[in-house]
């Protein structure tokens, strides 16, 4: 948070709560706090408080919980077949104990138990999102750019929002393109108006921190 903060950037994607499961692609694997909930619950939450103790604002992702997801997303749609009992007890866990956070990102992943769209364009996975995890805080995309959603970034854009999004992420493309794209999103809702402006209210000035004497403290631990 010191870091961002002092270049001027006031929100960071993290804490990532995806449980470590057996399929877990290595693209996510390097990034994950580990394979019990409980303990990533609490790792996460750690990081969102320090971000946002830091005057930064955290997203946690990639809800509803990308762990089991055995392919790499920016390539290609994940499909997990895990009954819904076993991503309550696991993948949802996390996002459930880091409910309150301002705000999180989607996971373009198929839960085969829930839906057959991928979460991003799910108003069955969004509702899930919403009403069983407890999440009511902003939700953006991840981003749509990524090859596991098929359509042009509008077509995306528009069905995002249609599933209950927020926001939508578009990392990669041309400004002709991002113009496109932000003309067909069209005005916030007056619902997700308010969860941004919500969130926005979150921020807080930085606390005091001394980053040399953190630092000592970490490698006393290690």
């Amino acid at each position: 948070a010191e870091e961002l903060r002092a270049l001027g950037v006031d929100s960071n994607c993290a804490p990532l709560v995806d449980v470590i499961a057996e399929a877990t692609h290595e693209f996510l694997t390097d990034r994950c706090y580990g394979d019990a909930p409980d303990a990533v619950g609490e790792i996460g939450a750690a990081v969102a408080e320090g971000l946002l103790a830091g005057g930064v604002l955290p997203v946690v992702k990639h809800i509803p919980g990308h762990g089991r997801a055995s392919c790499d997303s920016h390539l290609e749609l994940p499909r997990v077949a895990a009954s819904a009992e076993d991503l309550r007890a696991v993948d949802f866990a996390p996002f459930a104990r880091l409910a309150d956070q301002p705000m999180a990102m989607t996971a373009h992943v198929v839960y085969e138990a829930l839906d057959d769209l991928p979460a991003t364009l799910s108003p069955k996975v969004i509702g899930t999102i919403r009403d069983e995890i407890g999440f009511d805080g902003l939700l953006m995309t991840d981003d749509i750019s990524m090859k596991a959603l098929k359509g042009t970034p509008e077509e995306i854009s528009r069905a995002s929002l249609k599933a209950g999004c927020d926001v939508v992420l578009l990392c990669n493309a041309d400004l002709a393109t991002r113009a496109v794209v932000a003309e067909a999103s069209g005005r916030m809702s007056s619902a997700a108006q308010a969860r941004a402006e919500a969130a926005m209210a979150r921020r807080q000035v930085a606390c005091e921190v001394d980053i040399r004497a953190l630092k000592a403290k970490l490698a006393e631990l290690q």
